[in-house]
């Protein structure tokens, strides 16, 4: 099946497209690998099993190829990266109050570290009702305790600014490898909740 696909998605070489003269090939639905062979031979393997052959390791030495569906294939690469785009574009936000108490602060901390960990950007938002604006201090300092809480799990962005009646600050994840929980994890999921929310 020596279909020529390639001009659609120009970085993967397909069948007669691939250009070494050996490759390691892997049957894509059993993964097995199937060994190291001239070209020609993985072309006829993959054209009797009615299936592709994909380049896959292109800097690998012999270069790797799949056997497999390349329609298939296609779609699961294009279908992995717009999960990966839209997973790396969210920015997940948890509020806190002035007079928040211990538990409902660890539940909110939890979650957060829970985003982050996921890969997330946060945005912390404190907001202030009635006269606690007249005790800005008081939100201030539950805010730097969310900052440094938060880490060993990310790195600030937007440092704690006040804006309008509420105090927000945005963080990044750090890299997976140095991200380290404080708190133990959530059991489950977090809820849809009042003062957890999303945005694109």
């Amino acid at each position: 099946m020596a279909y020529n696909r390639n001009s659609q998605t120009p970085q993967i070489r397909v069948n007669h497209r691939i250009r070494a003269r050996e490759v390691r090939v892997i049957n894509g639905a059993t993964n097995e690998q199937l060994g190291i062979m001239r070209l020609p031979e993985a072309l006829r393997r993959a054209e009797e099993m009615g299936l592709d052959l994909v380049e896959v390791a292109a800097s690998a030495n012999p270069p790797v190829c799949r056997i497999v569906n390349f329609g298939k294939y296609r779609y699961e690469l294009a279908k992995q990266e717009k999960d990966k785009k839209s997973h790396a574009g969210k920015v997940k936000e948890v509020k806190f109050r002035v007079n928040i108490d211990q538990h409902d602060y660890l539940t909110k901390i939890r979650h957060a570290e829970e985003f982050l960990d996921k890969g997330n950007k946060l945005k912390v938002q404190l907001q202030f009702r009635g006269r606690q604006m007249a005790h800005q201090e008081l939100g201030m300092a539950v805010v730097l305790r969310v900052k440094e809480d938060l880490a060993t799990m990310g790195h600030v962005d937007m440092e704690p600014k006040l804006v309008g009646r509420a105090i927000n600050m945005v963080l990044s994840p750090l890299p997976a490898a140095k991200r380290k929980r404080k708190f133990a994890p959530m059991d489950r999921e977090p809820e849809d909740d009042s003062d957890l929310s999303e945005e694109d």
